[in-house]
């Protein structure tokens, strides 16, 4: 009889602690977020970041973003990034991300700063998609893109607009070109196109460098197009091949006059 009754006690306890370690080990990833820029002809563009956060398996869930603030997107480009924080999310799918802005936005275009609108920014945040299945155990890389040369509008009166253009990628879906155009007195801006349509634009490092990420695989022609007024000839390649966590490197083109 006393046999029966330890066995049962012990078979009790065995069953709890298993509850208790199975309520426990909820499976797990972590994700880390970092803001990087396509160009912009201004001198500056900063943008009031106050929040990020990511829908996973339908839930907003904030990162833990220390330095909220004035970023300058311009600071971000050619491969540039900056990191704004990390969060642990539950194992399952992840379908969107937020940038929620503060007020403090403005564009420095020839010395001059102006102040930039974002009224349904600061409301509800700027949502754009990132599609990912987290495993358990997981670490992630993902890239906020704000791309400054396409987010500015300018209005009737004088005034601009901020009317973002946003996408995420990760190491997954990271798809990079990268080289130098010469000499610097071309004033060369680079284009990603894929058949006639113009994807991307680059506009090198005072040392010629550009690089683009993000981009989706496939196979495109790249553009170095020089500013009409140094005498410098447009040249292109084509049939450059991008495949998903490769660089693809162009190395040096020289324009000639």
């Amino acid at each position: 009889m006393k046999k029966s009754i330890l066995l049962g006690l012990f078979v009790a306890l065995f069953g709890i602690t298993s509850c208790s370690d199975d309520t426990s080990s909820a499976e797990t990833a972590t994700v880390n977020v970092k803001l990087t820029d396509g160009p912009a002809m201004y001198d500056a563009v900063r943008i009031d970041v106050q929040r990020v956060e990511i829908n996973a398996n339908g839930d907003w869930i904030p990162i833990n973003f220390p330095n909220p603030g004035v970023f300058n997107l311009l600071d971000f480009k050619n491969g540039m990034d900056t990191a704004l924080g990390q969060v642990v999310l539950p194992t399952g799918s992840v379908t969107q991300m937020r940038m929620v802005l503060g007020p403090n936005n403005s564009i420095v275009i020839d010395g001059v700063t102006y102040p930039l609108q974002t009224p349904s920014a600061q409301q509800s945040g700027l949502k754009f998609n990132w599609n990912q299945t987290l495993a358990a155990n997981g670490a992630y890389n993902v890239w906020i893109d704000f791309d400054a040369g396409r987010s500015i509008v300018k209005t009737g009166n004088g005034s601009y607009i901020l009317k973002p253009v946003i996408r995420a990628f990760s190491e997954l879906t990271d798809g990079q070109i990268k080289g130098y155009v010469l000499p610097t007195a071309s004033q060369s801006i680079v284009h990603v196109i894929a058949a006639t349509d113009t994807i991307a634009t680059a506009l090198p490092n005072p040392d010629g460098f550009f690089m683009f990420r993000g981009l989706p695989q496939g196979t495109y022609k790249v553009s170095y197009d020089a500013d009409n007024t140094t005498g410098y000839i447009d040249e292109s390649v084509n049939d450059v091949n991008v495949v998903f966590g490769q660089v693809s490197d162009l190395g040096i083109k020289t324009l000639h006059q």
